[in-house]
C-alpha cells in the first residue's frame, strides 16, 4: 500500500475525533460546574447548622444534615461521571495512536520488502553482466591459445610471425589504418571496461599486435608502436623484458 493510501485512511478515521473530544470536554466542564454549585449549597447549609445549632430542633438538624449528605453524594456521582468521561477520552485517543503505530509498522515493512526486491534485481543484473564479461574473456583466451598453437605447428603458415589484427569493422575504420595507431589514440576509442588489457601500456587490443615467443611471458601481446615495430620481424621475437632476461642468463 502506498504512503498516500495509509495517510488517507488514517485521516478518514480521525475526521470525527475533534468533535468527540470537544463533546466530552464540554460534559466534564458541565459536571465541574454542577459540582461547584453543590459545594456552595453544602457550605451554606453548614453555616446555617453551625450558627443556629442551639435554636434548631432535632428534626431541623437532621433535615440539614440529610441535605448536606445528599449534596455530597451528588458531588461523588458527578466526580465518578467525570472520571468515566476522562477514561473514555483517553481510550478514544489511544485507539487512534495504536492504529497509527500499526500503519507505520506496515508501511516500514512494505518499504523493506521493496528494497529487498530492488536489491535482488540489482544483484541478478550484476551477475548477468559478470557472466557476460567472463564469456568474453574465455573467447579471447581461446583465440590467443589458437594463435599460439598455430605458431608452434610446423606448417608453412606457422613460419609467418604471429600478428594480432583488430576486426575491420570494430571502430568503423579500415584495417590498413590500424598499423599507424598510436597508444595515446586508444584513449579516444570506445572501450568496454571488461575487455582485457595487453602490452607495456596496459591498454586494450588495437591495431597490429605481436606476440612474444617466450611461453612464460606475463604480457604475451604487444602493440607495434609500443615496441618500436612498423612491420613484423622475421624469426622469433622477444619483448623488451624477456630480451633483458635472456641477456642476463
Amino acid at each position: 500500500m502506498a504512503a498516500g493510501m495509509y495517510l488517507e485512511h488514517y485521516l478518514d478515521s480521525i475526521e470525527n475525533l475533534p468533535f468527540e473530544l470537544q463533546r466530552n470536554f464540554n460534559l466534564m466542564r458541565d459536571l465541574d460546574q454542577r459540582t461547584e454549585d453543590l459545594k456552595g449549597q453544602i457550605d451554606s447549609l453548614a453555616k446555617e447548622y453551625t450558627s443556629n445549632a442551639r435554636t434548631l430542633s432535632s428534626e431541623q438538624k437532621l433535615s440539614i444534615l440529610r441535605q448536606i449528605q445528599q449534596s455530597y453524594s451528588k458531588c461523588k456521582e458527578f466526580g465518578d461521571d467525570k472520571v468515566q468521561l476522562a477514561m473514555q477520552t483517553y481510550e478514544m485517543v489511544d485507539k487512534h495512536i495504536r492504529r497509527l503505530d500499526t500503519d507505520l509498522a506496515r508501511f516500514e515493512a512494505d518499504l523493506k520488502e521493496k528494497q529487498i526486491e530492488s536489491t535482488d534485481y540489482d544483484s541478478t543484473s550484476s551477475k548477468g553482466k559478470k557472466s557476460d564479461s567472463r564469456q568474453k574473456e574465455k573467447k579471447v583466451a581461446k583465440t590467443r591459445s589458437k594463435v599460439k598453437s598455430s605458431d608452434e605447428d610446423g606448417s608453412p603458415k606457422s613460419a609467418q610471425k604471429k600478428v594480432k589484427l583488430l576486426q575491420p569493422g570494430e571502430f568503423n575504420t579500415p584495417t590498413s589504418n590500424f598499423g599507424n595507431v598510436h597508444p595515446s589514440d586508444v584513449l579516444d576509442m570506445p572501450v568496454d571496461p571488461n575487455e582485457p588489457t595487453y602490452c607495456l601500456c596496459h591498454q586494450v587490443s588495437y591495431g597490429e599486435m605481436i606476440g612474444c615467443d617466450n611461453t612464460d611471458c606475463s604480457i604475451e601481446w604487444f602493440h607495434f608502436a609500443c615496441v618500436g615495430l612498423t612491420t613484423k620481424p622475421r624469426g622469433k621475437w622477444y619483448c623488451p623484458r624477456c630480451s633483458q632476461d635472456r641477456k642476463r642468463k
